[in-house]
């Protein structure tokens, strides 16, 4: 039986560290078919994706001060490493069957499309992954940021914020057993109480639009497929005091 979706049209976020795995830098290969297999689980059941990834695990523009290199230049170092990650997702995904266009911000003619919002949305439409890489093409904004701003374009039902623990906390799981996680949380608490789930312009992004924001464990078997069909799981971000009236 064909399982029904809740979200028709994902933005999917994932962190250039996710992409580590056990190699302790760069891009660990099995965690890229990993996360092609689990793609492949939402996009053969009709779901529209686009990815936005990250570039820690090979270069982060906030450390270009501590090694001499001004905050622009670090930046755009930044946005090119989130290519070469957009670019191993892509290999990982056309080996596993999937089509997909890579998008960039930045002109890099060669290895990728220039964005264009009306061209990705009628990619979405004709069933091809959407993966933007360069951030949002601009110094001194995050891929948090490109991500809200790219969903917010192409129209997105949900952010989906793939990270390595359960949810949100009120503190850092991996270091004290006894955190709280939130099943549902108010974008202006997740500010107020600091929680660093999305910075803040990421953040009022989404209120602004009232886009909700799923964060949940990516590196869990199925938790893709068990949020895309509607099961309770992660937390979600969004306006509290709004879906109550």
């Amino acid at each position: 039986m064909t399982q029904k979706l809740k979200y028709k049209r994902i933005l999917l976020k994932l962190s250039g560290e996710s992409l580590i795995g056990s190699k302790g830098q760069g891009i660990d290969p099995k965690i890229l078919l990993f996360f092609a297999k689990e793609v492949k689980k939402i996009h053969s059941l009709g779901v529209q994706l686009g990815i936005v990834i990250g570039g820690g695990n090979i270069y982060r523009g906030l450390n270009a001060g501590e090694q001499g290199i001004d905050r622009v230049t670090g930046d755009q170092m930044g946005m090119l490493a989130t290519v070469i990650n957009a670019l191993a997702l892509q290999n990982a995904f056309e080996n596993a069957g999937m089509f997909t266009r890579l998008m960039t911000s930045i002109s890099m003619n060669e290895i990728a499309e220039p964005y264009i919002r009306r061209r990705a949305i009628r990619h979405l439409e004709k069933d091809r992954i959407v993966i933007f890489g360069a951030g949002t093409g601009h110094p001194y904004f995050s891929t948090d940021t490109a991500a809200s701003l790219r969903a917010v374009e192409i129209q997105a039902d949900v952010i989906l914020k793939g990270t390595r623990v359960d949810g949100v906390f009120d503190s850092d799981p991996e270091k004290n057993p006894d955190a709280f996680m939130f099943k549902e949380i108010d974008y202006l608490d997740v500010l107020k109480k600091n929680l660093r789930v999305m910075d803040l312009t990421a953040i009022s992004l989404c209120q602004e639009n009232q886009l909700p924001i799923i964060v949940f464990n990516m590196n869990k078997e199925d938790n893709l497929l068990k949020i895309a069909i509607g099961e309770p799981l992660g937390t979600q971000v969004n306006n509290l005091m709004l879906n109550k009236k």
